[in-house]
């Protein structure tokens, strides 16, 4: 790490794949400068291959497309300085893939990459086919987590009902980020952190274990189980040249995207994390909302209900005649989209922890003036905001900083 002092990091996004170049620099006051970054949309949603309703699915090889965009577009000779890969994505989504066979590697007129070859779509966080009434048939999860739909455990259990021969065709799974790890090192079986293993549902955190009896009792096909690693770890290193990234270049255990960008914005212990992802969100709604500094209009957003209230709706309450201008709904909008997530994690609950200060991190939060007003409206603590890359610098800051403390140590 001496000669080779620069960090790749990759997060791979619901919407758009990012990647940065990070340098230490120990008279910087955060110890690290970003030499580059790139942000590419993946527009990588598809129909679903098992044909349902309430499916979201995205095609991997798009993905992968995107992400080789991404690495083209960074300086190739800072490049040939990458001594380590972190990589973060979202989660909770499943991705099957065939041993051996799940990426190809090509040479092309200026650099070697991979591509995806024989792998399912990505079933993502957003998917509903997993109904109520069918996770109420499932076994009770040995976990901190109840299961939900979108989860990964979930999903192979509602393909193993519903669409059998498409398990049958794959001898491996993981989130895309476990995909892309695995692919990069050539990895027989995937790795993937307990992060995202708890985020696949059926998995004990404090025994650091996957519930397998609890599983196997129910014909759950527990061999496509990624083996679990601490996040940030070493899964391997790079079985070829990547555009100018060396071959043998060490790559770290997937870690999830959350987790990822709290980390690129927080220093300290006593802070406390907000993401919020990028919805589609328009120049003229925020600048409209900026001028209306309040409304009695009050909006609940959540059309696709919580995880913990599934069956909770949206709703528009205190309706008025005087209320109902581009500003004041943009203006409501924000604050329920706010208030949701303060219902969730209240200040008395941060100030009994000890939080002192708010981190907010996410492209919506980063693009949008209003939200951050709500955030500080709702938070009576300080507040900072992170950067746009956050999660692709987060995954990137943790494997400098655990090198480092190698070197050190």
């Amino acid at each position: 790490m001496a000669a080779q002092s620069v960090t790749l990091g990759i997060d791979l996004g619901t919407t758009s794949v990012k990647a940065a170049l990070l340098e230490a620099a120990p008279s910087h006051p955060s110890g690290f400068v970003v030499l580059a970054s790139c942000a590419r949309p993946s527009r990588a949603d598809a129909e679903s291959e098992a044909a349902v309703p309430q499916e979201r699915e995205q095609d991997v090889s798009r993905i992968i497309r995107t992400l080789n965009e991404c690495l083209a577009a960074l300086p190739g000779q800072q490049l040939q300085r990458v001594g380590a890969i972190g990589v973060s994505g979202q989660m909770h989504g499943v991705v099957l893939w065939k041993t051996g066979q799940g990426c190809e590697w090509v040479e092309g007129d200026a650099a070697s990459r991979f591509e995806a070859r024989v792998v399912s779509h990505l079933v993502t966080w957003q998917d509903g086919r997993c109904s109520s009434e069918f996770l109420a048939s499932l076994p009770q999860p040995s976990s901190h987590l109840s299961v939900a739909t979108g989860f990964g455990c979930a999903t192979i259990f509602w393909l193993l009902k519903n669409s059998p021969e498409l398990l049958q065709s794959y001898n491996a799974a993981g989130t895309i980020q476990d995909y892309v790890v695995a692919m990069l090192c050539g990895l027989r079986r995937p790795l993937m952190s307990d992060q995202n293993a708890a985020s696949w549902g059926y998995f004990n955190t404090q025994s650091q274990s996957w519930n397998v009896e609890i599983l196997k009792s129910s014909g759950f096909p527990v061999y496509l189980l990624p083996d679990i690693a601490q996040p940030g770890s070493a899964a391997g290193r790079t079985s070829h040249t990547w555009f100018e990234i060396p071959k043998g270049t060490q790559v770290g255990v997937a870690m999830g995207d959350l987790q990822a960008s709290v980390y690129s914005c927080m220093s300290q212990k006593t802070d406390a994390g907000l993401e919020v992802e990028e919805t589609t969100v328009y120049s003229r709604m925020i600048q409209a909302a900026m001028q209306q500094r309040d409304t009695c209009l009050t909006i609940t957003p959540t059309v696709l209900g919580e995880r913990h209230l599934p069956d909770q709706l949206a709703s528009v309450t205190r309706i008025s005649s005087s209320d109902l201008s581009l500003g004041h709904v943009t203006r409501a909008l924000c604050r329920g989209i706010v208030q949701n997530l303060h219902s969730m994690l209240p200040f008395q609950q941060l100030k009994e922890w000890g939080i002192e200060r708010v981190m907010g991190s996410g492209s919506a939060l980063s693009r949008n003036e209003v939200l951050k007003q709500e955030v500080q409206r709702a938070f009576p603590l300080p507040v900072s905001f992170g950067q746009d890359v956050d999660a692709a610098v987060g995954a990137a800051l943790i494997m400098l900083r655990r090198n480092h403390n190698q070197m050190n140590s």
